[in-house]
């Protein structure tokens, strides 16, 4: 195992691991004395609310979606790596783009679509809500969201004259298990699932498992740190040239969105592409610097109703 690839493991799991002690010693020895937001104790159990600011910890998706008849327009970029030297800006001549819509058709219930460039690759997904966490009587301690996608690349390889419209398709299917211990961090795991219906080289298999481990750490009022790191157990892959996926995110809230810096060493902003296809390793400083941007419309009744509630 490359020495780097152990270092990353052990920066990740010493981040939540401090997260959680600062956590756990913060506490009030009373639950009940929650915090001034969705967490404070009423008379009944509600639902948390809050566990993330937006639809992504930096490329895994959360458990957030947009509320029924809310329409979420994403933008994610990403730049080239920062290595490439100053003959190419630092990477700022390169860019990869991610568009994508997502719309609320209920309030556990949202669709999305989104087109990349990298590989031209057209995505789409189903997402419902199957659990939510409620407040300090823990009776639900987590919020469960699963998700369903599609992807298909559209990217012209003469050299691959026999590529079907199957042979470009692959699916995702994962369940999203997050919890929201104060209103300064929360944390998700997110077991995946993917199936290719072509593998890269015929060592690969076409059906892959990961799991991938994310959080945010609020820091001022309107600023939070979010990490993620992607694991992918061994021999289900065979390039020497994959790594895992590891990102660093700075949220910040500044009203109607959310503005979010990325450093990662994946490209790609797709599950079926940055969990198997990452590249980069950090420390060689192959750093894609980049942002995400949220904005949330309300297109309906249903949904400008509920905002002024």
């Amino acid at each position: 195992m490359p020495q780097n690839k152990i270092t990353m493991r052990k920066i990740f799991f010493l981040f939540f691991a401090t997260m959680i002690s600062i956590t756990t010693y913060a506490q009030d020895s009373s639950l009940l004395k929650m915090l001034n937001d969705s967490m404070t104790v009423h008379e009944k159990p509600f639902y948390v609310t809050g566990t993330f600011k937006a639809g992504h910890i930096v490329n895994t998706q959360t458990i957030e979606q947009p509320g029924a008849g809310a329409l979420n327009f994403v933008i994610q970029h990403r730049f080239g790596q920062l290595n490439s030297g100053a003959y190419n800006f630092f990477g700022l001549d390169n860019a990869t783009l991610r568009l994508g819509l997502d719309y609320g058709i209920s309030d556990r219930f949202a669709a999305g679509v989104g087109r990349s460039t990298y590989e031209k690759t057209y995505d789409g997904y189903l997402k419902y809500k199957l659990f939510r966490q409620t407040d300090a009587t823990n009776k639900m301690p987590v919020s469960v969201s699963a998700i369903g996608q599609i992807t298909y690349y559209t990217l012209k390889y003469p050299e691959k004259p026999y590529l079907t419209s199957s042979d470009r398709l692959a699916y995702t299917a994962q369940l999203l298990i997050a919890r929201k211990f104060n209103r300064n961090l929360s944390i998700q795991l997110t077991p995946t699932y993917l199936h290719y219906n072509l593998v890269q080289t015929p060592g690969d298999k076409n059906n892959i498992f990961a799991l991938a481990a994310g959080g945010r750490m609020k820091i001022t009022r309107r600023m939070s740190i979010n990490v993620e790191y992607n694991y992918l157990p061994s021999g289900q892959i065979t390039s020497p040239e994959r790594h895992d996926s590891f990102s660093l995110g700075w949220d910040i809230e500044t009203g109607g969105h959310v503005f979010q810096l990325v450093f990662s060493n994946s490209q790609s902003m797709i599950e079926t592409q940055y969990i198997t296809q990452t590249t980069g390793r950090w420390g060689n400083g192959d750093i894609y610097f980049g942002f995400n941007i949220s904005r949330n419309f309300n297109v309906t009744k249903k949904a400008k109703n509920a905002k002024k509630s």
